[in-house]
């Protein structure tokens, strides 16, 4: 594994850091004070200049308007885009955008990337991912009540699900439902695509984050399908290839997750080192003399960059040997680096003293959005299980999985 970044990398990356301190970082405090569609005109504005930059949509091919950036250099660019929450917006790549855009290139018909994969690559409508439901655990995806029907040429849909993200202001649902219960575990949902104005679908709401509601794409919602009605030519792959489809979104989106978060710990290491320069605790004393605080940069330093290395790892397992191959790293890297940014805010946040939890610093915001790193795409416990389960496996003890109540 070689660790130098190429010149053209190094370039890009360049590039988009100083792409960030011109467009995204002023955005924050606008939309801050505007919310998310009250500041519609500044993001749109800093898209434009993000296709102008050639910048666009670092993952998607060419052809759809983006970068076509290689993996491994996705993963570099999405650090330094991740040290804004805005910035994976603004940069085209947001989830639950980005990860739609892959399994619809991957699974979508002609038609079906006609109607909503273009469009969204071009940035032109939003889209949301809904499989969580309120009454089911997160941690078992093959476990739900969301059914979808045949009745002739079309699905009929019913069921709840909630953290739907971004569903508020979208075009489209990529929705995982229960096809047939009668199949093995692993074969019986489907993914189906649901404009957000068919009959039947409902927005209940937005779901307030530690008392932050949110609005547009930065928000979550609960939805209700109530004999929800689309054509059964919507179901994106093939019948019963919902949790499979997941799993190949979710593995590669882990990774991005953790550039993100890897970038946020650098934004947060940043003000907490600027605080402990410059803080006086008494004249002539900055908070940066003290040994606890010491201690904390210290270890934060540490941690970020095995972070890095670590993730750089899975990427780079998933470039050369695929993804099947990088299970083990995938599932390490996300409870590791979510805990790692986790960490890092808090001393952070700690350093500001009562700055650090007023809306004058990212911070706050920041670690309220941030904090549910340990719990969405498989909380923490659940990756650690299937890790120790695969290599005790290797020492001949069968563990059962979870989803089997092991």
């Amino acid at each position: 594994m070689d660790f130098a970044l190429s010149d053209s990398l190094q370039e890009l990356l360049a590039r988009a850091s100083a792409f960030m301190e011109e467009h995204v970082y002023p955005l924050e405090p606008i939309v801050g004070e505007k919310g998310f569609f009250g500041a519609t005109d500044e993001l749109e504005a800093a898209r434009k200049a993000c296709k102008e930059a050639g910048l666009w949509a670092p993952q998607m091919p060419k052809e759809y308007g983006g970068a076509e950036l290689p993996f491994l250099d996705h993963a570099h660019l999405s650090e330094v885009i991740g040290r804004s929450m805005l910035g994976h917006y603004v940069f085209g790549c947001p989830a639950p955008d980005a990860g739609n855009m892959e399994i619809l290139l991957e699974h979508g018909t002609d038609a079906q990337k006609e109607r909503w994969l273009k469009p969204l690559a071009r940035g032109e409508i939003r889209s949301c991912f809904s499989m969580t439901e309120p009454d089911k655990a997160g941690s078992n995806p093959t476990w739900m009540d969301t059914t979808a029907v045949r009745d002739g040429d079309e699905w009929v849909i019913d069921g709840k699900k909630w953290f739907t993200t971004a569903a508020d202001g979208a075009a489209f649902a990529i929705v995982m439902a229960v096809t047939n219960a009668e199949a093995p575990v692993h074969g019986r949902a489907s993914m189906i695509i649901v404009p957000t104005d068919a009959p039947g679908f409902v927005h209940a709401r937005r779901i307030p984050i530690m008392g932050d509601e949110g609005e547009g794409w930065m928000s979550h919602s609960e939805i209700v399908y109530e004999g929800c009605r689309v054509p059964v030519e919507n179901t994106l792959g093939a019948e019963g290839a919902g949790f499979l489809i997941a799993q190949q979104r979710l593995g590669p989106g882990r990774i991005h997750h953790c550039m993100r978060w890897l970038g946020l710990c650098e934004r947060g290491f940043d003000l907490m080192c600027q605080r402990a320069a410059k803080r006086e605790i008494a004249p002539g004393k900055p908070l940066g003399t003290r040994q606890m605080v010491q201690q904390w940069i210290a270890e934060s330093r540490a941690q970020i960059d095995a972070a890095r290395l670590y993730v750089q790892k899975a990427a780079w397992t998933i470039d050369t040997k695929g993804l099947y191959e990088a299970r083990t790293e995938i599932s390490c890297i996300k409870f590791f680096v979510a805990n790692v940014l986790q960490e890092v805010l808090d001393r952070a946040i700690q350093v500001h003293g009562a700055l650090g939890i007023t809306e004058d610093t990212p911070l706050s915001h920041i670690w309220r959005h941030e904090r549910g790193a340990r719990i969405y795409d498989g909380p923490d416990e659940v990756h650690k299980h299937s890790v120790a389960r695969r290599i005790l496996k290797s020492y001949g003890l069968e563990v059962r999985s979870q989803s089997q109540g092991g």
